[in-house]
């Protein structure tokens, strides 16, 4: 396997530092999968799921989305992505997808998002989908009604006051306080990610994951959402689409599996004819660092080749 490190410029010219794993020259590659992860964290985390792909035959592409990981300009401004930040993170998805088509032209591309990169997928599939192979949707959810325009209300009365900059130790308190709640007692703020003690505390030494993020992310982060679940937007997304929906039993992302349900029966009525949810028992958000994690990977390789 063969691992590279880049840094290639956005629509805007900032800079996005992007990962790239690929399987040995001798062996026949079959495919692309790009990743796009969740809030608070960043691509590097992938490293494991990258290598079960690339002994596959399959090419991985992940970048640190804006106001992330190395692609932020500091530890400090991570959680702060500027102006649009949630349709600039799917622009910045493009960038990326071109890249991918211009060095594998004849290849299927695949887009697997997890938690936040799971909604940036489902924006992505109503505007690009016709490009796309498949997606997979991991520690995801389906609309939310009302309680996002309290949030989006919330956020927009603190960018106003405290400016766009402000992290919003508020909303940070409110969503993972509430995801935290059910697995009381808890032995760290972070018990909803997974069973696994040892992945929680590596998320928790990682000066990259769990920071707490300005209120103008999640003013654009809310109106991202809002957005998805219009008639208009889920009706761009290419019926022939495969969608893959996998979710643990136990994520309160997911509503513990009431959401993502949802998801899929959404998708079904608006006429998508390639939808397969899976929910694993007793598992939670990060599905890719459980104690059944091959269990996932090995269910996620069975639908990929089952696509190529």
């Amino acid at each position: 396997m063969s691992f590279e490190s880049i840094t290639i410029p956005n629509q805007e010219g900032s800079n996005l530092c992007l990962y790239k794993w690929s399987p040995k020259d001798n062996v026949k590659k079959i495919g692309v999968v790009q990743i796009a992860h969740g809030m608070a964290e960043w691509a590097g985390r992938y490293d494991n799921f990258a290598e079960r792909l690339v002994d596959a035959g399959y090419i991985v592409y992940a970048n640190d989305h804006r106001g992330h990981g190395k692609t932020a300009k500091n530890i400090d401004d991570i959680g702060f992505l500027g102006k649009d930040g949630f349709n600039g993170m799917v622009r910045d998805l493009k960038v990326v997808h071109d890249l991918i088509q211009k060095e594998n032209p004849d290849l299927p591309v695949f887009l697997f998002g997890h938690s936040m990169g799971s909604f940036l997928a489902q924006s992505y599939a109503s505007q690009y989908g016709d490009a796309l192979k498949g997606i997979i949707l991991s520690g995801s959810n389906g609309e939310l009604g009302y309680i996002l325009n309290v949030g989006i209300i919330i956020a927009r009365l603190q960018v106003f006051l405290f400016g766009e900059k402000a992290k919003s130790r508020l909303l940070n308190r409110v969503t993972f306080g509430f995801y935290n709640k059910p697995f009381k007692p808890y032995r760290t703020p972070f018990d909803w990610l997974s069973r696994d003690t040892a992945e929680v505390d590596k998320y928790m030494d990682d000066a990259f994951c769990g920071s707490i993020f300005t209120s103008s992310f999640y003013y654009d982060f809310l109106k991202g959402l809002k957005a998805l679940y219009e008639d208009s937007k889920i009706n761009l997304i290419p019926k022939n689409l495969p969608v893959y929906i996998l979710s643990g039993s136990m994520d309160p992302v997911g509503e513990f599996g009431k959401g993502v349900t949802r998801l899929a029966q959404q998708y079904r009525h608006y006429g998508l004819t390639d939808v397969t949810l899976k929910l694993y028992e007793d598992a939670r958000h990060e599905i890719l660092n459980e104690i059944n994690k091959d269990e996932v990977i090995n269910d996620i390789l069975r639908w990929l080749d089952s696509k190529v």
